[in-house]
């Protein structure tokens, strides 16, 4: 059931942004647009009352209530910012708005990018490291946490592999390549 719940929450988080893009875009509705993207956390409060309720029942901590946890960090950390990448698309693609604004390619600019990217992604691995841990505190001793562990250093390896991205930046910062380099 917790499978089928972070699916269902999937496509309903780009159900909800069609029909808010649609309203914002086509409709010419932008406070109906903001109302309808503003329900989107619901999704994540539903699949984490859903998980609670199926723990509480006595279903064994496995991979599924793991990725709940990691499904609710991402879209916790990084929807606002999808929502934003999709929308300065759709305006831009459809409905001649300006073209979205690319990263930086080169320097402090683009070492700043990607510190951003690794926050919102350290960030959402945080939220799941705080559900698992959570979560295992609910099932206590007695219950097996093996899989909500290996979610935890899941997650931990996430935050080192996007750290270390970041700082390559910092330490080699991307230059561009001069004219009579490029040769």
């Amino acid at each position: 059931m917790v499978v089928a719940l972070i699916i269902a929450c999937e496509v309903g988080f780009w159900v909800l942004l069609g029909i808010g893009l649609l309203l914002r875009y086509v409709a010419k509705m932008p406070k109906a647009s903001t109302v309808v993207l503003l329900c989107e956390p619901v999704l994540e409060v539903v699949l984490f009352v859903t998980t609670v309720i199926d723990l509480r029942n006595g279903a064994e901590p496995d991979w599924k209530h793991g990725l709940a946890a990691v499904y609710i960090g991402y879209s916790a950390a990084l929807g606002h910012s999808t929502i934003k990448w999709v929308d300065a698309r759709v305006a831009h693609r459809f409905f001649g708005g300006p073209p979205p604004v690319k990263p930086a390619k080169y320097g402090a600019a683009r070492t700043l990018h990607e510190w951003k990217t690794a926050g919102r992604w350290v960030l959402a691995a945080v939220i799941a490291l705080a559900l698992l841990q959570g979560g295992i505190w609910y099932v206590g001793d007695d219950g097996e946490i093996g899989s909500l562990r290996d979610w935890q250093r899941n997650m931990l390896f996430l935050i080192g592999i996007n750290v270390a991205i970041a700082l390559s930046y910092t330490l080699f910062p991307k230059r561009e390549r001069s004219a009579s380099s490029a040769r």
